[in-house]
């Protein structure tokens, strides 16, 4: 079996996440053992946001890497693991919401394919880039993320 690295790369639908990892710096910590749950979006997921978000992310590679950790928690849940949990802590040290009560909702957004095994953990991919809440942002500049 690949690692949650290898199995976004061969996905193909991942490219804009791979190259934020890339970017950030975070290909090393997602290819170690882990076990890490992974809440990836998918292309779809960057699309949805505004092409400046985008731009300024990927030039301020500590902001990318804080949200991408953000969707990262340690550990390895699989759905029917957090169907009795109402949050879970990233890596990135902020709460994420989990709702599994009508369907499978992270935050904001809804997981359309959950429980990919990985040989470090396990991935459920998302519609919607999540985003820490803005009193955990600090300084960033809410209309920049």
């Amino acid at each position: 079996m690949a690692d949650i690295v290898d199995i976004a790369v061969g996905a193909g639908a991942f490219k804009t996440l791979v190259t934020a990892v890339q970017v950030a710096g975070l290909v090393d910590a997602l290819k170690s053992p882990g076990p890490f749950t992974v809440f990836a979006p998918n292309d779809d997921a960057f699309a949805k946001l505004p092409p400046e978000t985008i731009t300024t992310l990927v030039q301020n590679p500590p902001q990318l890497a804080r949200i991408l950790t953000y969707h990262v928690v340690a550990g390895k849940y699989k759905q029917a693991d957090l169907e009795n949990l109402d949050q879970l802590t990233s890596l990135e040290g902020s709460p994420i919401s989990i709702d599994c009560s009508d369907g499978f909702e992270v935050k904001n957004a809804t997981v359309i394919a959950p429980d990919i095994e990985a040989d470090n953990g396990i991935i459920h991919v998302i519609d919607t880039v999540i985003l820490m809440s803005p009193k955990s942002q600090n300084s960033f500049d809410k209309a920049e993320i």
